[in-house]
């Protein structure tokens, strides 16, 4: 399995984020491609299921995806980045004019 990390820009907004709410996770749903958005919702507020695996964590703070796509994507690096636009509708990045987006590199090991 690949690595996942976060862009400085990325790091920033999970700062604001986490002063704004408390602890965050990161949950990669239903996105198989560069462009997807995962989602961030504060610690506790969105229930894993018994598939999701934990990739490793940015910012200090948890990132998940299901164990399907995350066997899908064992062959890539996932880049956690910050494009303009809305978030996702449950996301706490929703609102900011600013949301998180999955850029993903084939692993160079």
């Amino acid at each position: 399995m690949g690595t996942v990390v976060a862009t400085q820009e990325a790091l920033k907004l999970i700062e604001e984020i986490v002063a704004d709410h408390g602890p965050v996770m990161f949950h990669q749903s239903g996105g198989c491609c560069d462009g997807s958005s995962p989602m961030c919702y504060a610690q506790g507020d969105f229930r894993l299921g018994e598939r999701d695996v934990k990739l490793g964590e940015i910012g200090g703070m948890p990132f998940y995806m299901s164990e399907t796509q995350a066997a899908a994507w064992e062959h890539t690096d996932l880049v956690i980045d910050v494009v303009p636009g809305r978030g996702g509708m449950f996301s706490l990045d929703n609102g900011r004019e600013k949301r998180f987006l999955v850029r993903s590199e084939i692993c160079a090991r």
